[in-house]
């Protein structure tokens, strides 16, 4: 149980619920935004002493019957309750170190994908393999330290002009985004993996952007159907972004690709042929 990131979990939860979304009157004027915390414990019929002990960190674990109430006096959405459970401990919880090695098998797809630049990427936002397409469309990972392939240190450069480092892509907020969200439920499920404790820990110190969205504990993104990359070489690569998670490995294959006969995918072909000496962004 993280007692800690709980409390703070569901103190963000609480207070950015309004009492008319749970069918409470508004009443007299509110000193501190969302809901109260006695108003939390009536909803999900527990003792208000023993919730705020929760949400400060000194309460003895929850039952999942408690956890479920909570979620539902919360309004938590499917990840954000399941994003609950892990913190509390009562969710299947992967301890150790996340899974680095890739299936030979989606290796030799990410060769076979036609027109379609496709990566792998852990659950700490590391790029763990690609193929030439996506070497020429992002850049080439294979002279890069591991670390250097983290998309989390490319999307919260610390002092440098972070849109300088995201490949020109047109949604780079909804990504930065999406890399806190994912890297908090990493978190949870890795809680003692030095490589995302550092990494967390690392860009909490360097990025002010990092840390003010790691304390809103958001842990679901809006999902990321297309994107646009201002690539140095053929301009403007509008692509479909399909995201298929590798349960077993808790990794995701990345895939971009255009709709046949478009200028996108004229200019995916033609990177194709270029290769990855067609992408040099700067770092």
């Amino acid at each position: 149980m993280n007692k800690q990131e709980l409390g703070a979990f569901l103190r963000t939860r609480r207070e950015r619920l309004r009492p008319e979304d749970v069918g409470l009157p508004c009443g007299p004027r509110r000193r501190t935004p969302g809901l109260r915390r006695e108003e939390v414990a009536v909803l999900a019929y527990i003792s208000t002493e023993y919730y705020i002990r929760l949400e400060q960190g000194r309460a003895p674990g929850p039952s999942g019957d408690v956890l479920a109430a909570i979620a539902g006096a919360l309004r938590l959405t499917d990840a954000e309750s399941d994003h609950l459970h892990v913190l509390a401990g009562t969710a299947p919880n992967r301890t150790g170190l996340h899974r680095r090695d890739v299936r030979p098998s989606i290796l030799a797809l990410l060769e076979r994908l036609p027109q379609t630049a496709g990566f792998v990427m852990s659950a700490a936002c590391e790029v763990l393999a690609w193929n030439d397409l996506a070497a020429a469309l992002m850049e080439d990972f294979a002279p890069l330290a591991p670390e250097d392939r983290n998309l989390a240190r490319r999307a919260f450069p610390g002092p440098q002009p972070a849109d300088r480092t995201l490949y020109g892509i047109s949604d780079a907020a909804d990504f930065r985004l999406s890399v806190v969200t994912q890297l908090h439920t990493t978190l949870a499920r890795y809680p003692t993996d030095p490589a995302v404790t550092d990494l967390v820990d690392e860009l909490r110190d360097t990025s002010p952007d990092f840390a003010r969205l790691w304390e809103r504990h958001d842990v679901q993104a809006a999902p990321m159907l297309t994107k646009t990359f201002r690539h140095p070489t053929v301009g403007e690569v509008t692509v479909d972004c399909d995201t298929l998670t590798l349960t077993d490995r808790d990794q995701n294959l990345v895939l971009y690709s255009a709709p046949p006969g478009s200028p996108s995918a004229e200019a995916l072909a033609l990177l194709n042929l270029l290769g990855a000496e067609a992408s040099h962004y700067p770092r």
